[in-house]
């Protein structure tokens, strides 16, 4: 079975598991409020940011804090759950495929769904921008480019933090173990990117990205230079470690 058949496979187990819903309700929890509140975007308290910005840097704040992180832990969860239920995973395992492979294909399809739900977030900004837009009669919406590349390097920054999470999920089998620990890790990261070693600590990674974009977007208030040497190497290495102990460690209950 190719590596893309085995996606599909994949992706009709959780077709009815609501995941859609999963990714689609906290982007529009964080969204509405932004509604609401528009006219607190003029009172900036004397920072040096315009409304625009701060609109959107606002809006994405506890997408990147909590929202998306939050999500990625109950999707890894579904995803193991998927095949646990009634013993499905024995049967995959029967299959004449490496159970790395089935891992891998596993995590691809959560890559995936974590990419469906910033394509979400960027729609749901622009919305709401235009929304807000009319409502102040004051222009909100910044430029596209500007906002995909922000929204998708906060999407690359989220891999490394999705890889630990899937990792947990593969070693922890209790459900409810593995999302309090995935949603206990995610309380710490504002702390941590305050730290020297924030770049040790992939759940601050997006959060981490967005406040460099409030940075640049409003001089004075944070950093606006990213340490690329350390971030990177400690990055791609704590990917491919959690990525390496999920398939050497999945289904290795089962196979004995």
């Amino acid at each position: 079975m190719s590596f893309l058949s085995l996606m599909g496979v994949e992706f009709k187990k959780i077709r009815r598991s609501k995941i859609f819903w999963i990714l689609l309700i906290p982007v529009i929890m964080m969204w509405v409020p932004s509604i609401i509140n528009a006219d607190m975007n003029f009172d900036l308290r004397g920072i040096p940011i315009t409304p625009e910005n701060n609109f959107f840097i606002q809006g994405f704040m506890g997408m990147v804090w909590f929202m998306i992180p939050a999500s990625l832990v109950i999707c890894t969860v579904l995803i193991s759950q998927t095949e646990r239920s009634n013993r499905g995973i024995l049967k995959m395992l029967s299959l004449p495929i490496p159970a790395a492979k089935l891992c891998f294909a596993k995590f691809t399809v959560l890559l995936m769904l974590a990419a469906a739900q910033m394509v979400m977030s960027i729609g749901a900004y622009s919305i709401c921008a235009a929304i807000v837009t009319r409502m102040q009669d004051y222009n909100f919406i910044l430029e596209p480019l500007y906002v995909c590349k922000t929204v998708c390097g906060i999407y690359a920054a989220a891999i490394p933090m999705a890889a630990v999470y899937w990792a947990i999920s593969v070693l922890i089998r209790s459900p409810i173990f593995s999302v309090g620990v995935g949603l206990a890790s995610i309380v710490p990261s504002v702390l941590m990117i305050n730290t020297k070693i924030w770049f040790a600590y992939p759940m601050s990674y997006p959060f981490y990205l967005l406040m460099v974009a409030y940075g640049r977007a409003a001089q004075g208030v944070y950093e606006t230079q990213i340490a690329w040497l350390p971030w990177l190497l400690a990055a791609v290495g704590i990917t491919i470690l959690a990525l390496a102990v999920s398939c050497a460690r999945y289904g290795a209950v089962e196979r004995r």
